[in-house]
């Protein structure tokens, strides 16, 4: 292995590690939350689960796990595609974005969950977008892989959705369905995915300028 190869697997591995522990942390921390309002480990794990920020950094830590750990199989080398490590690239910054923008001024942590909103909505994607940057970015990408791309929070909508009808509460403010009418929580959510797509044509911009860059050096 080579020293390109053995920085790239180190820089790899210490976001994974970084991202394990933000996710595993949140998640004792929704536990102890849970605890104290008398629900069950079940009840606090339910509604960790529910949030579009949580699951996005645990895709994050699934696909470098995978693709450190076990790079020839299949699931390796599905998550070691460039097109795929955008599509993350794209959702993980579109957490980071959204969350500062629309949900920052809701609450206000401290202690541990501070910084475990830190890591997960500012360090997580920052890292993991370099990552992309320096290790991807020169790989092509086409114009209609953003749209592939938003069947995730698409998905995540759909999901979030259901479980809210069932369970009386929505993890976010602006797909609140209960308090807003289905018709206002589309339009943001319409609204929202927009955003998530020209997000997406921007990282395939800046992937087809940096390979253009490459190719007259």
């Amino acid at each position: 292995m080579n020293s390109a190869a053995r920085n790239s697997r180190a820089l790899a591995l210490s976001l994974a590690t970084l991202a394990w522990f933000s996710v595993l942390l949140q998640c004792w921390l929704s536990l102890q939350m849970a605890l104290r309002n008398g629900k069950s480990i079940a009840g606090g794990l339910e509604s960790f689960f529910s949030y579009f920020t949580v699951l996005t950094n645990l895709l994050i830590c699934v696909s470098l796990t995978c693709s450190l750990s076990a790079p020839s199989s299949t699931p390796g080398k599905w998550f070691s595609r460039p097109d795929i490590v955008a599509g993350i690239a794209t959702s993980i910054a579109f957490v980071g974005l959204s969350y500062h923008f629309l949900l920052r001024s809701t609450w206000n942590p401290q202690g541990a969950q501070l910084l475990a909103d830190v890591l997960l909505h500012y360090a997580i994607p920052a890292l993991y977008v370099l990552y992309w940057w320096y290790e991807f970015s020169q790989a092509a990408l086409r114009w209609m892989h953003p749209l592939s791309w938003s069947a995730f929070p698409t998905l995540y909508l759909v999901y979030a959705l259901i479980r809210g009808s069932i369970r009386g509460n929505y993890p976010y403010p602006f797909i609140d369905a209960a308090r807003l009418g289905y018709a206002r929580t589309m339009l943001n959510s319409l609204g929202l995915l927009v955003v998530f797509i020209a997000l997406g044509l921007l990282f395939v911009a800046l992937s087809r300028v940096r390979r253009r860059t490459r190719v007259l050096q």
